[in-house]
């Protein structure tokens, strides 16, 4: 591969990289279209499809189509009136909710660390290795996730040379990139440490217990309990989340993702006094839109601001009826 050619690879993210392959095939292998492809060609594969693919997951598909027609040279055939139009047309009879993951709770972010250090106690006195990494690395990524709200992406990316401990103050995270960093300029976090849940304490716990020196943070570790080289896939935290909600006898809830420890802290932030500029700038968000989508209203259907104002009311109408 020439420099050229690992420059234009290393300007698509790798997770960007695998999704459009993914829907390259889809396209091409599975639903057996040919590419270079017409604009009537990709408006029947959207509509072919309409019935069995959310509108996001076939806006992913045109924009993997796009870029290949792009790349190869080719006239961009998802620009077309025709294919838009069908997109209009499938947002409009196939509507979809969104659906957003459910806040970690700070009552259960307890209820999983205590599970986790008896887990470690039990590993120890087994001297069951495994184990004690596992239970050691999930605790530091629960913590860390959500005192810091970080993605999932962003938790598999940190490497221990961007990571700098301050003792009983906090520590240093670098991410050379992250999401919306258009300029790949990177962006540096700071975590506190905390006289509880501490995410600082369990990263050292973590690191000093690995023998991690450099590279990736969080990894993989096999059933003999070695690590691997490689970080954990962002796809493997949301598993991992709903496996410790099992194992700590914590009801079972299909709304718990990876976006619940982002989630969870913002509403926690929010609860407790913090303001949305204050929250935007440690979380990383650029507007307000993509904060609100974070944190809900602690009075969703506006019944106690409603009761209030009836409340009011009725105590005025029994004052106009006494008077008269």
């Amino acid at each position: 591969m020439s420099k050229i050619e690992q420059y234009i690879h290393a300007a698509t993210r790798e997770n960007t990289r695998r999704s459009y392959q993914s829907a390259i095939r889809h396209f091409e292998v599975t639903w057996g279209g040919f590419l270079p492809a017409t604009a009537d060609s990709v408006a029947r594969y959207l509509a072919e499809h309409a019935d069995t693919l959310a509108v996001s997951t076939l806006r992913l598909r045109l924009a993997a189509l796009a870029q290949w027609h792009r790349e190869q040279g080719f006239p961009d055939p998802t620009k077309a009136p025709v294919v838009r139009k069908v997109l209009k047309g499938i947002r409009e009879l196939h509507p979809a909710q969104e659906k957003r993951a459910r806040p970690l709770q700070v009552e259960e972010l307890d209820r999983i660390t205590d599970w986790l250090e008896g887990a470690r106690e039990k590993a120890e006195t087994r001297n069951d290795r495994k184990t004690l990494l596992a239970a050691t690395r999930n605790k530091a990524i629960l913590l860390l996730g959500f005192w810091r709200g970080f993605r999932s992406d962003e938790l598999c990316r940190l490497q221990v040379e961007f990571v700098t401990v301050s003792p009983g103050e906090g520590m240093t995270l670098f991410l050379p990139r992250s999401k919306g960093d258009r300029q790949s300029a990177g962006r540096e976090f700071r975590v506190p440490a905390l006289s509880r849940l501490c995410p600082v304490a369990a990263y050292e716990d973590w690191i000093r217990l690995a023998g991690i020196g450099e590279g990736p943070v969080f990894r993989a570790i096999n059933r003999w309990g070695q690590l691997s080289g490689q970080s954990l896939s962002p796809n493997s935290i949301s598993p991992l989340l709903r496996h410790l909600f099992a194992e700590s006898d914590l009801a079972a809830d299909t709304g718990i993702s990876s976006h619940s420890l982002r989630r969870g802290f913002a509403n926690w932030a929010s609860s407790h006094g913090w303001d949305t500029k204050t929250l935007m700038e440690y979380v990383g968000w650029r507007d307000v839109q993509s904060a609100m989508r974070y944190i809900d209203t602690p009075d969703p259907f506006s019944r106690q601001r409603i009761e209030k104002s009836l409340t009011a009311y009725t105590s005025n109408r029994l004052t106009d009826n006494s008077d008269r």
